[in-house]
């Protein structure tokens, strides 16, 4: 099974700058999809962005205009460059795909926090 490794979070003031990094173990092409996905205190977890293996993007409402996901399909990386960060959004960010989704499988995530 593929596995998919997050990495980037930590501590930002509010207004500041993140960029999340997920690599995974096989070519991320092999995927028709990859999103990154957040679950706050007290909150389900909800998918805030998504790229297709066509580069097609969609963002949640709340996150449009602040965040872009890409990839390095050479790296097989995704990327999610988050600006203008609120407190709202501190949660731990999963990245995922939908094969995997199907199987239960989450990794460890990593952990963003917002906070002046």
């Amino acid at each position: 099974q593929v596995q998919l490794v997050e990495s980037g979070g930590g501590l930002v003031q509010p207004g500041g700058s993140l960029r999340l990094s997920c690599e995974a173990s096989g070519s991320i092409s092999s995927f028709t999809g990859v999103g990154w996905y957040r679950q706050g205190p007290g909150k389900e977890r909800e998918l805030v962005a998504a790229i297709g293996s066509g580069g097609n993007t969609n963002y949640v409402d709340s996150v449009k205009g602040r965040f872009t996901i890409s990839r390095d399909n050479a790296k097989n990386t995704v990327y999610l460059q988050m600006n203008s960060l609120k407190p709202e959004d501190t949660a731990v960010y999963y990245c995922n795909a939908p094969k995997l989704v199907a199987h239960g499988y989450w990794g460890q995530g990593t952990q963003v926090t917002v906070s002046s």
